[in-house]
């Protein structure tokens, strides 16, 4: 008996890591754990955050993310004088052997034109990763309840081009 209950709770837990763990893979690229955190419903804006490891030996590009939003930029911030700015990059290069995390503070994906419909904890939102060489990717952002220890609520700061 206790054997079938060992087995059992193997298979739930492989079922919850599965239905917990959500990455992505496109080539040489593996793309892990999308997901924004919860926004004000007043927000204007969204950051999106993942990891991209790059297991090749060529380097690659992310160029743009497509999502049914009317603006979606990838972005970095930059500190000045004690006030954080979002800029609009054109690209963020993904060396070959190396990992790159799109974290709040850093690079990201910016979602723009919320517009009174923040993030809600638990919804998905669905994106494509635009790659130079990889091509293109379907993967899921993870609506996540902001954390204490997160402060980066990008609905405050001011956005430039």
């Amino acid at each position: 008996m206790r054997h079938v209950t060992l087995a059992a709770a193997a298979a739930v837990f492989a079922l919850s890591t599965a239905a917990f763990a959500h990455d992505y893979k496109i080539g040489d690229l593996v793309i892990d754990h999308p997901m924004a955190f919860n926004t004000a419903p007043t927000a204007k804006a969204g950051g999106g955050y993942l990891t991209i490891t790059n297991t090749g030996d060529t380097a690659d590009r992310l160029i743009g993310v497509r999502a049914d939003f009317p603006k979606v930029e990838l972005h970095t911030t930059e500190e000045k004088d004690g006030i954080a700015r979002m800029m609009h990059v054109e690209a963020i290069e993904i060396p070959a052997g190396a990992t790159v995390a799109l974290e709040p503070g850093g690079l990201h994906v910016m979602f723009m034109g919320l517009d009174g419909d923040g993030f809600d904890v638990g919804e998905k939102i669905p994106a494509t990763l635009i790659f130079e060489t990889a091509g293109e990717l379907e993967v899921e952002f993870s609506i996540e309840e902001r954390g204490a220890a997160e402060e980066h609520d990008h609905s405050g700061h001011s956005v430039s081009n």
